[in-house]
């Protein structure tokens, strides 16, 4: 199974095959990385791109009305031929790709209207612009049936980050359909109310509709939400953080494309030892695509381009750095003639107390990193941000060094006197020392685990579980029951050969420590076949502060404090998409 995990390796069914799947269409060649120019087109920065409030409608709210369309984008590929400038059809929020921008400010409550806008000039809802496997488990409809993703084209959009209650927290199973004609049976409400009662932090906004989830990202449903507060304002007025136009969020995604520039996505059914499809649509028993282990494109697009650069002064730029990826890991660092390093200022859920110093910054999906690059000593110089994570990470296969190692070419003009700033190098706080929660007296810890299993038809699967029970699907009753106004210390074991980022809804936390196991002696579910084989080791100095998005590796368990506050039904989950769409979510109930 592990020859799945490169889409760029794969290879599509035969023609005749292809004609069976439901809404198929002729294979397409893929365009190839070495075709395309790099470093050709600017870099956008989604602080243009910001959504201006409605004050009125709602007294006390800043308001916003954001609609989901397909539309066409150039996103700075060529055709390979002619050379001829190529569009891509992509789904947007707010007719953008990435989605604007959300600049919201502490205390100051957002209210969004999202609607599902994905139809055609008749008012009917589209197919959807990639291959559906309706093999997985998308839950159930408003009557308590399966959905087998049925209806194909539905949406839930998700803060990733925020702290909301469960009403408002984007469950997976609160779909919606154009006009909402159809809803899944956690909808509500059409629309979201965001409180902002947490430190200011770079949150994100994509979709995550049950089982499609790595879809609907991959077609462009993600966007920046910025949250402000006091504390950064002191550190912008100060000196330390840069403000616009030198202030730049950062996405990075990959993807594959067509030669007429569609994004590609693997359409293969799933083939048993013999070669014959047994991924079959649960209603029609027809071939349908299948779902991958990961997903990994050869394209690296920064802010929606395609390799693109950014002209920049001799002077500090404050990056705020978001993996919207599906599946890759980044390992980041500026080639060239840079001197300065990487400064970490902030991470996931707000400001480190102190500035941290590294070489190259390792962000798994859905995490993010706020820094400080300081081109003050590289006048006329030409660098780049390159990424050096193999796949999977973190024993997999090299990036290309041309290609997917690529992300951002930096233009640092000379001829400019460079600016005085702040010498991030000498310590000092940059805010308040962050409080750490204790845990709970007399609560045990909980001992979740994240394993490979195999699903029905013998595919790999990846899944949660718990030490005592091992592997559990999505499904499967709710075994992680914390109580509102408690503080818990999870202990999150990784019985794979890869690195998982788990994400819990609605809370921050803090990373406590590691400590590896004997892996090849573990077996889930037997909690008395786990043998230490080392000291806990305390969290990398960059994972010093809130978190949201924590990095497990593999042979390791990882200690995180958790402390709930909001009671109701949220999710956790790993970060990688499309280990979300196949069982590697459950149900987190936080007790009144």
């Amino acid at each position: 199974m592990k020859n799945l995990r490169c889409f760029a390796a794969r290879a599509f069914l035969a023609l005749l095959l292809l004609t069976l799947l439901p809404g198929a269409v002729f294979p397409q060649t893929l365009l190839r990385p070495d075709t395309q120019p790099q470093f050709v087109h600017p870099l956008p920065n989604p602080l243009d791109n910001v959504l201006l409030p409605d004050t009125k409608t709602y007294p006390g709210y800043d308001y916003y009305q954001v609609a989901m369309n397909q539309v066409r984008r150039p996103l700075g590929l060529f055709n390979p031929t002619t050379k001829m400038p190529l569009e891509t059809t992509v789904w947007a929020y707010g007719g953008s790709f990435p989605g604007p921008t959300f600049e919201a400010r502490r205390g100051r409550p957002v209210k969004v209207l999202f609607t599902n806008d994905l139809t055609n000039d008749k008012g009917l809802s589209l197919p959807h612009l990639l291959p559906l496997d309706t093999t997985l488990d998308c839950g159930l409809d408003s009557f308590g049936d399966p959905t087998y993703c049925r209806p194909f084209v539905r949406t839930v959009p998700y803060l990733y980050g925020a702290r909301t209650d469960d009403l408002n927290s984007g469950n997976p199973e609160a779909w919606f359909t154009a006009g909402f004609a159809q809803t899944g049976p956690k909808w509500l409400d059409k629309s979201y109310d965001y409180p902002n009662d947490q430190e200011a932090a770079t949150l994100w906004y994509h979709d995550r509709a049950i089982g499609i989830t790595r879809l609907n990202v991959y077609a462009g449903l993600a966007g920046f939400y910025l949250l402000r507060d006091d504390i950064e304002k002191g550190l912008q007025t100060s000196g330390v953080l840069p403000t616009y136009p030198y202030e730049v969020p950062l996405m990075i995604q990959d993807r594959s494309f067509y030669t007429d520039g569609s994004l590609a996505y693997p359409q293969d059914p799933f083939l048993d030892e013999k070669g014959n499809p047994v991924s079959l649509d649960p209603i029609t028993g027809r071939p349908v695509p299948s779902i991958i282990p990961e997903l990994y494109g050869d394209f690296i697009l920064a802010n929606g381009v395609v390799w693109p650069y950014l002209k920049v002064e001799p002077r500090p730029y404050r990056f705020r750095i978001l993996n919207g990826s599906d599946s890759r890991f980044y390992t980041l660092s500026v080639s060239g003639k840079y001197s300065k390093g990487i400064s970490v200022v902030g991470g996931d859920g707000g400001f480190l107390n102190r500035v941290v110093q590294v070489r190259q910054l390792v962000l798994a999906p859905g995490e993010r990193a706020d820094v400080i690059l300081d081109f003050s000593a590289s006048a006329g110089q030409t660098l780049t941000l390159i990424n050096t994570a193999p796949t999977p990470y973190p024993a997999g296969t090299a990036p290309d060094p041309r290609t997917t190692g690529r992300v951002l070419q930096l233009r640092v003009q000379g001829g400019v006197t460079p600016i005085p700033w702040v010498d991030l190098s000498k310590p000092f706080l940059l805010r308040p020392p962050i409080e750490w929660p204790r845990p709970t007296p007399g609560l045990p810890t909980r001992g979740v685990l994240l394993m490979e299993g195999t699903d029905s038809i013998g595919r790999e699967m990846p899944a949660l579980g718990t030490w005592d029970f091992g592997l559990m699907r999505w499904s499967d009753p709710v075994t992680e029951t914390p109580r509102a106004g408690t503080t818990e210390v999870w202990q999150i074991l990784n019985a794979s050969e890869y690195s998982y980022p788990i994400h819990l809804d609605g809370v921050q936390v803090q990373v406590i420590e590691r400590q590896s196991f004997d892996l090849a002696a573990y077996v889930p579910g037997k909690p008395q076949t786990l043998v230490y084989t080392g000291k806990p080791v305390p969290p990398l100095a960059e994972e010093s502060g809130w978190k949201d998005t924590v990095k497990a590796a593999p042979g390791e368990v990882t200690r995180i404090a958790v402390s709930f506050d909001l009671g109701g039904e949220f999710v956790w989950r790993c970060s990688i998409q499309s280990h979300q769409d196949n069982e590697m979510m459950r149900p987190l109930f936080v007790m009144h």
